[in-house]
């Protein structure tokens, strides 16, 4: 069996059943592999990849987004009402981790709306907007045409500028609304407070300015735009540190990894140290949920790798075959047992052990995973085939390949692929943001789920499948290659 890294994988060589991995979704599906054939909204990014130099999102980037996560789907002809609903998916979406005791008194109150009742499907919607300081009268008119003025009035007081929009003095009011070719008369008081932060804030982009200077009704390409910037001026949108066409993403790239120190969570660690010594699984993962990249599953892999010079010549192969895509650095540290017949172990910043009852040790080391979401699902496909020619080892005198390129790479996604096995991911969770995870073939699943169980019965404990290369699959089966 050939070794994978330097350490952190030699200790589940002698028994390739679980080795620990990285971040999915805890909803991904458990339904069997196939292939994965591009639908239109898959394609909204781009039919063809380009590497640009500057990257803005689309109008059909964020609706690709707003489908896929909130199940929002406007139509081409808008009402205030459908904006509304919009608005409301995406807070009560983000507010239903919040717990009844930070929920505030104001969600519960029914205002009494005088041009709508609770039959009407705007009626829970409006609710929300008003409980949450965004609708303040009780006159709404959804069915009204959405006008480019009043879509950006819902939009400054949602995604959270309303305090910093009635700072705003007359003149500085003025000033933004001359700049932007907005007659100062065209509209007043606080609703110009309110168009000049969304302006002054990005929250109406550059590209929205013709729209606003034409006033009249808002198309859905406009409203796709106002709500992905209400995502992502609340942080529920893309978690990422650049595109891989960026020209600082090397940088980046280094600065996350020189950042990332390893893991702690001693309280979590105890119970997955315990599931080393029991021999219940041969390696787990530390992760820490805050570097989720809430990418679209269905063009999103993740890649794992302990070497960051790998990451940056990765990137760098991307670009040279053409593909551009979304890029999340995730910190993780490995974990395994360290053989005493190895020899003494030595210890860096970024690689520690711990002695255990019978001589061997338990290794933490520090590693990353590295989220891609790629434009479509063929640029998604294709880094299949680009790996196995430029990033995988397949002789020790392996040349023409990219630095540090392992036996068995590890890159998986949480929605079918083409020629991808499926294999079993074994997550646990102690607390707000840490867990453990360990992979492994299916049919071990359920073991590992009930020998966490009995380690830990209050611990969030969970199993799903996944999509994983090849080599790594062969690899969990005891395959060298």
């Amino acid at each position: 069996m050939k070794k994978i890294t330097q350490f952190t994988l030699a200790a589940l060589l002698a028994a390739p059943v679980t080795i620990g991995s990285l971040s999915l979704p805890a909803s991904v599906s458990a339904a069997s592999a196939s292939p994965v054939v591009p639908s239109a909204s898959q394609t909204a990014k781009a039919t063809t990849s380009q590497t640009p130099s500057i990257y803005t999102e689309s109008a059909a980037g964020y609706a690709q987004f707003l489908q896929a996560k909130y199940g929002i789907q406007l139509p081409q002809q808008l009402t205030k009402g459908d904006f509304i609903q919009a608005i409301a998916a995406i807070i009560e979406a983000n507010q239903a981790a919040v717990s009844t005791e930070e929920a505030s008194d104001s969600q519960t109150q029914t205002p009494a709306f005088t041009d709508l009742s609770s039959g009407d499907s705007t009626y829970d919607a409006a609710i929300t907007l008003h409980n949450n300081g965004i609708l303040s009268g009780t006159e709404v008119r959804a069915d009204e045409t959405l006008s480019t003025y009043a879509a950006v009035f819902i939009a400054v007081k949602a995604a959270g500028f309303k305090e910093l929009a009635y700072t705003y003095p007359e003149e500085k009011t003025k000033q933004t609304l001359t700049k932007l070719g907005i007659n100062p008369n065209r509209v007043q008081g606080q609703a110009a407070q309110e168009l000049a932060a969304a302006i002054d804030t990005g929250l109406v982009p550059e590209s929205l300015y013709p729209a606003l200077r034409k006033g009249g009704a808002a198309s859905a390409d406009f409203a796709n735009i106002l709500l992905g910037r209400v995502l992502t001026s609340q942080g529920k949108y893309k978690h990422e540190i650049g595109r891989s066409g960026d020209a600082d993403i090397y940088s980046k790239l280094y600065a996350a990894y020189r950042t990332a120190d390893l893991i702690e969570a001693p309280e979590l660690r105890e119970i997955v140290d315990q599931a080393l010594r029991d021999d219940l699984v041969t390696g787990y993962n530390l992760k820490d949920s805050r570097f989720d990249s809430n990418f679209i599953d269905e063009l999103t892999l993740t890649y794992g790798h302990d070497d960051i010079k790998h990451a940056v010549q990765l990137i760098g192969l991307l670009r040279s075959e053409g593909i551009d895509a979304d890029v999340q650095f995730q910190p993780k540290t490995s974990a395994f047992i360290y053989l005493k017949e190895w020899g003494e172990p030595k210890e860096t910043p970024d690689y520690k052990v711990t002695q255990i009852e019978n001589g061997n040790y338990i290794a933490y080391a520090k590693e990353y995973d590295i989220q891609f979401e790629f434009n479509n699902t063929a640029d998604k496909t294709r880094f299949n085939d680009i790996i196995l020619q430029y990033a995988k080892k397949n002789s020790d005198d392996a040349s023409a390949l990219i630095y540090a390129s392992w036996w068995q790479p590890l890159y998986y996604s949480p929605t079918a692929v083409q020629d991808y096995p499926v294999i079993a991911n074994n997550k646990i969770s102690v607390g707000n943001y840490y867990y453990a995870q360990s992979f492994s073939l299916k049919e071990n699943a359920k073991g590992i789920q009930e020998g966490f169980r009995k380690l830990a019965p209050d611990a969030d404990i969970t199993s799903y499948n996944f999509w994983v290369d090849q080599p790594f699959f062969n690899y969990l089966n005891g395959e060298s290659e």
